[in-house]
């Protein structure tokens, strides 16, 4: 009797935590099965239409990048060459049983653009910012178990041109389904901030990390309550380290009385200690986690997460900037939200493995230009290390293009502003917020009232981090936005030769370069002499008609557009003034649209350090040799040219006093950078042979590198950066594709055109060679090299097995290569 009265206890306790457990939020991935239409039907949003026919697919989606590139699409090259138009989505979903007396919502994280929303045929409400997170209660129309629901979605970006760059078109980000009580968190209505100090003698001091130190977690909620009667109502924070060990949890009351009316906020806070916390840094992202949950009655009706980082940031209008105290060089890029070969489509493998690349160059900040990332790319450089520039607008009310953002500004500035500000503000890697790129009303006195308005909205929201707008004019009597007395940073593009300045126009002010550089490059091209300079566009007049017949330009660093500078100059130039806070690239890498300085058919940018597939070029070495404490050694060009053409062969080296070249063992000197130089060149009589430079460091052999002239295209070569993604149908593996000559050397010169297949648990999913003009769509399954290299991104189909690639090229020896997708 004893036995079954225990399981009886044990069944009841049981059955208590799953009660328990469903009465707290439960969000869901709401990016499967849904139906698509190119075009516009008005009666798509009634339930009853009928949209069998209509395409399958899952979210993230951009409908744009699907398309063949052409001349005539109203964007025109600047915007991608690739269509706008506008699109449907539906879906029909049940609900789960665990719904009943839930509140739903639905929350998406970027729709571009113009999106409008039904549900079961009640319009929700419109949303014009491509870029923005939004959310819109289905409570009052869902309909419970086992009744059907429909949610219809309208995007329309059929307006063009409305930017100056690729955006892509249709619901790009993630879309979630939440559950939630009827008394809950906001989404955004935790507010964490967090600080360190140290203690001398029991006095606290400021930070020092040779002593002890305390730090702090300050926690505000805001909550929403949907129940006259909600009763006893507690709040509770846990804090745990990144091994998951609880540290310190404490509850806070409510500060308001909340036995009123329905629908009251309850706001509360509470402060924590932590004793000698492991502070935030881009060399160790640190990452505690905050389990904040509210009781009704001593039962948990909702829960939210939040990973926090402590960490201190401070500016100074002498030293720059300083992370935890420790002075540090903002070694920055700015980046637009395209994928390359994906779109605008967001995929975390894809984020990930771009921050990864620029993290191997050395690189420590993103700007976000000239909008709000997805969600997902915050957390990554929460984990990765990174800070980041969190960048609201590109323009406010005078426009750039006919159809931009300045015909929504009036009206949503201040949402847009808002919901920013609420989505990221509990990130430790941003740390600047940027309320705008360039913005024309730095000319015009409207420009102070905007700012002040501006800078109000972000602080009421987030105080701890300073405000900046990306300026162009560095006099203070002609800048409107710097004579409001708003910004508490000063953030110029550009104009290095004015860096020095800066301090005396700007007494007691803190900078940093938000943008610079505008130097263009297409991978390994080179047009020689390399110190030829190459100002490309010479000035804002169209068309450029000057350059290259193939629509490339050298690799050599030597070609910038006219408001721009090389690499290392523009580097020269931050690294030689300690008051500059660093600077940030334009840009990592290679983004649709913007291609500088040609017309049609290119469709790309040239500025990146990296090109679109992903492949760095030469200039990303001089940034690691610069950046990073690696030992660097990188050679250029390749070795195959026409015999007596004279050749310039360029070094970038680190950790290293000379580098010497040889030819085929004979010795071509030693070179050695001078202070003002991040290079080293040698000027060659071209010979087929093999190149080798040898770097020394108190003359003994520091690093080797070879380049050899390689013969006629042999063989395909494939390489993977993961052999095993997961089986989620999101993973992705991308494949680098070389053409090798029979000793397996890269052929330089080769453009072989190659056609990829896959069978199994995969799909092809893109393809590209980081050729600026090649308009063959980026979703074919064919492909010219591009300079010996191209690219294929592998996806997982939703099932577990193996996934083989094949690659074949007429003259060529086929490819093979094994995959595998796991749980």
């Amino acid at each position: 009797m004893r036995k079954i009265n225990f399981y009886i206890f044990l069944i009841i306790c049981l059955q208590t935590q799953i009660n328990l457990a469903a009465q707290v939020r439960s969000v869901v991935d709401f990016n499967n099965d849904w139906n698509f239409f190119l075009g516009d039907d008005e009666a798509a949003k009634e339930p009853g239409y009928n949209d069998s026919k209509w395409r399958k697919l899952s979210l993230p989606h951009d409908w744009s990048i699907e398309s063949d590139f052409k001349k005539e699409f109203p964007a025109t090259n600047q915007g991608g060459a690739l269509p706008g138009g506008t699109g449907w989505y539906r879906k029909t979903f049940v609900l789960p049983v665990s719904a009943k007396n839930k509140d739903v919502t639905i929350e998406f994280d970027g729709v571009y653009r113009n999106s409008e929303v039904w549900i079961n045929g009640h319009y929700l409400g419109k949303r014009p910012n491509g870029y923005i997170f939004f959310e819109y209660d289905l409570t009052p129309y869902i309909k419970q178990a086992p009744a059907t629901n429909l949610i219809a979605v309208k995007v329309d970006n059929s307006q063009q041109p409305n930017s100056r760059w690729y955006t892509g078109s249709g619901i790009y980000r993630n879309v979630k389904l939440v559950l939630k009580s009827k008394i809950a968190f906001d989404r955004y209505g935790t507010y964490i901030t967090s600080g360190v100090y140290s203690v001398d003698k029991e006095t606290p001091v400021k930070y020092d990390k040779t002593k002890t130190s305390f730090g702090w977690v300050n926690i505000e909620v805001r909550l929403q309550t949907k129940i006259a009667m909600p009763g006893k109502l507690r709040v509770t924070h846990t804090i745990y380290d990144a091994a998951g060990k609880e540290l310190v949890s404490f509850a806070t009351p409510p500060r308001i009385n909340i036995d009123t009316m329905y629908g009251t906020t309850v706001y509360t806070d509470g402060r924590m200690p932590i004793f000698k916390p492991v502070l935030w840094s881009i060399d160790r992202p640190y990452l505690y986690k905050v389990v904040s949950t509210v009781f009704q009655n001593d039962v948990p009706v909702d829960e939210l997460i939040t990973n926090i980082g402590i960490r201190l940031i401070r500016f100074d209008s002498e030293k720059g900037f300083f992370l935890n105290e420790e002075p540090l060089k903002i070694q920055g890029v700015c980046m637009h939200h395209d994928l390359g070969a994906l779109g605008a489509a967001f995929n975390i493998a894809a984020a990930r493995r771009q921050l990864k690349i620029l993290k191997e160059m050395g690189c420590n900040a993103i700007r976000t230009a000239h909008n709000p990332p997805a969600p997902e790319f915050l957390d990554l450089c929460d984990q990765i290390g990174f800070l980041v520039m969190d960048e609201a607008f590109d323009m406010w009310q005078k426009r750039k293009n006919k159809f931009d953002y300045h015909l929504d500004f009036p009206e949503w500035h201040t949402r847009d502003i808002r919901d920013m500000v609420m989505r990221d503000r509990n990130h430790p890697s941003f740390f600047i917020w940027s309320i705008g790129n360039e913005i024309r009303e730095q000319f015009d006195s409207t420009g102070i009232a905007i700012t002040k308005e501006l800078v109000a909205a972000v602080k009421k929201l987030d105080n701890t981090r300073p405000v900046i707008s990306a300026l162009t004019e560095n006099f203070p009597e002609k800048n409107f936005i710097y004579q409001s007395g708003a910004l508490d940073v000063l953030g110029f593009n550009y104009k290095l030769n004015d860096y020095k300045d800066l301090p005396a126009r700007f007494p007691g002010q803190k900078f940093i370069a938000t943008e610079t550089v505008s130097a263009l490059a297409t991978r390994a091209v080179y047009g020689l002499p390399s110190d030829s300079i190459r100002v490309w566009p010479p000035d804002s007049k169209q068309p450029f008609t000057n350059g290259n017949a193939d629509m490339t330009v050298s690799a050599y660093d030597n070609t910038y557009a006219y408001w721009g500078a090389t690499h290392e100059r523009s580097l020269l130039a931050v690294n030689t003034y300690d008051f500059i806070a660093g600077c940030f690239v334009w840009c990592g890498f290679d983004f649709l649209g913007e291609p500088v300085p040609y017309p049609w058919p290119a469709r790309s940018s040239y500025y990146g350090i990296i090109d679109l597939a992903g492949f760095p070029k030469d200039v990303y070495y001089m940034y690691q040799s610069q950046w990073t404490k690696k030992t660097v050694l990188h050679i250029f060009p390749h070795w195959n040219w026409s015999p007596g053409q004279t050749v310039d062969v360029w070094a970038y080296y680190s950790n290293a006093d000379e580098v010497e070249l040889y030819l085929d063992g004979k010795s071509l000197g030693k070179r050695t950078k001078s202070d003002n130089e991040y290079h080293v060149m040698w000027r060659v009589s071209f010979r087929p042979g093999t190149l080798k430079a040898v770097s020394r460091k108190n003359g003994k052999t520091v690093l080797t590198r070879e380049i050899k002239t390689a013969g006629l295209p042999v063989k395909i070569q494939l390489t993977a950066d993961r052999s095993t993604i997961k089986s989620d149908g999101k993973d992705l593996s991308f494949i680098t594709v070389r053409v090798l000559d029979k000793n397996g050397n890269l052929v330089p010169d080769s453009d072989n055109f190659i056609e990829f297949s896959v069978a199994g648990s995969g799909k092809i999913v893109g393809t590209d060679n980081g050729y600026q003009a090649d308009t063959v769509s980026l979703k074919s399954n064919k492909r010219k090299c591009w300079k010996g290299m191209s690219l294929v991104i592998i996806q997982s189909s939703g099932k577990k097995g193996n996934i083989t690639l094949k690659a074949i090229s007429p003259g060529l020896q086929p490819a093979v290569l094994a995959l595998k997708t796991s749980d």
